[in-house]
């Protein structure tokens, strides 16, 4: 994935989760007090925000690694960018009254998640470790 591909997903998810806060907390908050669905929405731009916030860290982090990019870096940044259009997604849409087959995609997209600070952690633990560390 290029840099300039990731900024520009890492920017679309920080712009939108920081209108979906805005929209949750303004123009949903009734709907979403009603339904008792606020903190499920409050939740899904939290780990939105988080992980986006993260994404930027790691795609700053490799613009200072030589080519090629670790491969478990970058799977961790495609684990991310999955898990927060599964984790989030899934729970905007059942917060906006969704199927409640969006119920098991939750986990799958937190699973994802997960998977991506596994990758990150993998990275600590790669043979050929920098030497200066």
């Amino acid at each position: 994935m290029s840099h300039r591909f990731s900024l520009l997903i890492i920017g679309i998810l920080g712009i939108s989760g920081v209108g979906l806060g805005a929209f949750g907390a303004h123009l949903l908050r009734d709907l979403l007090i009603h339904s008792g669905m606020q903190a499920t929405w409050a939740t899904a731009v939290n780990y939105q925000l988080l992980h986006t916030v993260a994404l930027l860290a790691l795609a700053l982090y490799l613009t200072t690694q030589p080519p090629p990019a670790s491969r478990c870096l970058s799977w961790a940044m495609r684990l991310w960018m999955t898990g927060i259009l599964l984790f989030s997604g899934s729970l905007y849409g059942l917060a906006l009254g969704g199927p409640k087959l969006l119920g098991p995609v939750t986990p799958l997209g937190g699973l994802a998640l997960l998977a991506g600070w596994a990758c990150l952690m993998l990275e600590a633990f790669k043979t050929g470790q920098d030497p200066k560390a």
